[in-house]
């Protein structure tokens, strides 16, 4: 029996099993399912959609080309992905799941970006958003919020890494044109690159707007839909007993290590998702070490959760792009990120000593209505597009300098 024929037949099996189980067990699946909309209705959907419509209506004007020109010098080196990546990833860390692989798909779609490309920037731009980390989990499930500056930074710094890492990622099969490798007159080039994209889109202002409406809400229907399935699935495992199961065996894979077995539902949890996951560590907090609970927390995050997996698989179904660099990466970055957070709650701990106060703002995230968690979250895309402009200026004036200098 082939490979294919194999995981029909496993696709299939799993599928029938679900619905049993909902037969089964009404109940459970009901109230699971109620949960999951719940969430997706109260806190997802208003928070998402204004930067779901933002970044559509930005595209759509071409201010993500005028980036792309400035910003070339810095992501190519770095990540070997186009500037446009630039504003994925600025939105992505401000935003949170999915839309970073939903800007990646967007930009493949449009040719902006090559198969390559598109993979290695949805591998590190679809990131937990800094309220969440923050807020939701270090104040709201661990009250503890000095923990929140600790794991927003291992997993950013793990989201950095494992772009560096993804850059060996396939062929270079550059996209760069001849006038994007033009050093000089960057930002004559960039303002004519946001006239052009706007010229070839062509839309008018109404159609525009109404696009990015319906883009957006059709998006956050995919993403209410795996909220509320993976939801109903937790449940059903649970009932059935097989996330006990599984935690034994992940146990006995993760014992050499010496993790604390009261760590493993919450392992199990956030396995498939990640909210659940979190909110499972934080009740098994007290049993188990500190430094663990919290290496397993930044782990969680890092790993996003197969609801996540998920919805990012449907998001790239009507692209060439594969959801296999997706899945490695972010095992790499769970990787990464328990390694940050053993190092910035151990050897590292007086420089978090420091930097805490930066996210003092983020700690109230567990308490504040979705207004004033959309202000905050368009605040942090400002801070880090402003960042990464900086940084895309600074690298072309040197560059212009070190020309300048060599020529005389």
């Amino acid at each position: 029996m082939n490979k294919k024929r194999l995981s029909i037949y496993v696709m299939a099996l799993l599928a029938v099993s679900l619905a049993v189980s909902m037969v089964l067990y009404p109940e459970e699946a009901f109230t699971a399912a109620v949960d999951g909309l719940q969430i997706w209705w109260n806190v997802v959907f208003p928070a998402l959609l204004p930067f779901f419509i933002g970044s559509e209506l930005l595209m759509g004007f071409g201010v993500v080309h005028f980036l792309g020109v400035l910003l070339e010098p810095l992501m190519r080196p770095l990540f070997k992905v186009p500037g446009e990546g630039s504003f994925v990833l600025a939105m992505g860390l401000a935003s949170g799941f999915p839309i970073g692989a939903i800007l990646s798909a967007r930009l493949r779609r449009e040719g902006i970006f090559n198969k390559i490309e598109a993979e290695r920037l949805m591998s590190f731009t679809n990131t937990a958003d800094p309220l969440f980390m923050a807020g939701a989990v270090a104040v709201g499930m661990f009250g503890y919020p000095e923990i929140g500056a600790t794991i927003a930074t291992a997993h950013y710094l793990s989201s950095f890494s494992t772009g560096l890492v993804m850059r060996f990622y396939g062929k270079d099969q550059s996209t760069v044109t001849a006038e994007k490798r033009q050093r000089r007159r960057m930002l004559p080039r960039a303002i004519n690159a946001l006239y052009e994209a706007r010229i070839k889109d062509g839309r008018a202002l109404g159609q525009i707007m109404g696009d990015a409406v319906l883009n957006s809400v059709n998006s956050l229907l995919l993403v209410g839909g795996f909220i509320i399935l993976f939801s109903v699935i937790i449940r059903v495992l649970t009932v059935i007993g097989a996330v006990s199961v599984l935690s034994t065996f992940i146990y006995k894979l993760l014992a050499p290590l010496g993790l604390d077995a009261n760590l493993m539902p919450a392992i199990i949890s956030g396995i498939f998702e990640i909210d659940l996951g979190c909110q499972v560590a934080s009740e098994v907090a007290a049993n188990a070490p500190m430094l663990q609970t919290f290496m397993v927390v930044s782990g969680i995050i890092a790993w996003s959760g197969l609801s996540v997996h998920g919805q990012v698989a449907s998001i790239i179904s009507d692209t060439d792009m594969n959801i296999t660099p997706f899945i490695i990466a972010r095992v790499i970055q769970t990787i990464f990120a328990a390694i940050f957070t053993w190092l910035l709650i151990g050897p590292l701990a007086s420089v978090m000593a420091i930097t805490t106060p930066v996210f003092a703002p983020l700690q109230q995230g567990a308490d504040i209505n979705v207004l004033q968690k959309t202000m905050l979250m368009s605040k942090h895309f400002i801070i880090f597009a402003g960042i990464l402009l900086l940084l895309g200026i600074l690298i072309n004036l040197y560059r212009g300098i070190k020309i300048t200098f060599f020529r005389a």
